[in-house]
């Protein structure tokens, strides 16, 4: 008896391709793709995900090409279509920094720099690096990772692997990713902005008053003190409003 090992090249084609898109993805894709989880970790984890995906994707790939090239050039194109997903996902987290340097602004503690983790180790605003690390921390908490993993099957009704790549789709989806992030972060910080509003319009016309009296270097303690109690009874509110958006981000792509 012999046993034909034909499909062997075409099987190991349909794992290749499910992989390119998959790592590429959650190289880049907020809590599974950060740096503080090993490389090693994260490539068994991508291997170990392509096999089970692999019955559930392979009849969405394209048939295997007669040579080289095409071979190349498919799992180029999963690779920039994991890559897109990835990076467009990401630039949703810089939320957490655009509201984390409005607060910053706000409190009078701009200056405060710290190590963002979930930036590559970058200085930013403490608040910046404080938001971005717990919002890393409640998307496992609330298990929104496994909505990124529902994603990326689902990518492959969005983008399919036997269309052409859709390049001005995925710059159209970058761009109004780009503008979501910044309204995000800005509603996010809104009460801040009040409050700075406020606050300063108040010092501004106590200065006028008593222009004798150093009255911002005086009422800076009071701006920091008020700006950490209101950081703190925010901060529900706050994350509650970008794990929706999140959620909604992670949906859109979906489709």
């Amino acid at each position: 008896m012999t046993v034909a090992l034909d499909w062997l090249p075409q099987a190991a084609y349909f794992y290749l391709l499910i992989f390119a898109r998959l790592s590429a993805f959650l190289m880049l894709v907020p809590a599974l793709g950060e740096d503080t989880i090993p490389r090693n970790l994260r490539l068994a984890f991508a291997l170990a995900l392509t096999l089970v995906l692999y019955p559930l994707l392979f009849e969405y790939l394209p048939a295997m090409p007669g040579g080289m090239e095409g071979i190349v050039g498919a799992v180029l194109r999963e690779v920039a279509v994991g890559l897109m997903l990835g990076a467009i996902t990401r630039i949703l987290v810089m939320a957490t920094q655009v509201a984390g340097a409005i607060v910053a602004f706000q409190s009078g503690l701009s200056v405060a720099q710290a190590a963002d983790p979930t930036q590559g180790g970058i200085q930013g605003a403490v608040f910046g690096s404080f938001l971005s690390f717990l919002g890393i921390a409640l998307i496992f908490a609330t298990d929104l990772h496994h909505v990124t993993l529902a994603a990326i099957y689902d990518s492959y009704m969005v983008f399919d692997p036997k269309a052409e790549l859709m390049l001005s789709d995925a710059a159209e989806l970058a761009v109004t990713t780009v503008a979501n992030a910044f309204t995000i972060g800005v509603q996010m910080s809104a009460p801040f902005i009040v409050f700075g509003l406020v606050f300063n319009l108040g010092a501004g016309i106590l200065a006028r008053l008593m222009p004798q009296l150093q009255v911002f270097f005086i009422l800076m303690p009071a701006n920091i003190l008020a700006g950490l109690v209101l950081f703190a009874l925010l901060l529900t509110m706050m994350m509650g409003w970008y794990l929706t958006a999140f959620e909604n981000h992670l949906a859109m792509l979906r489709g």
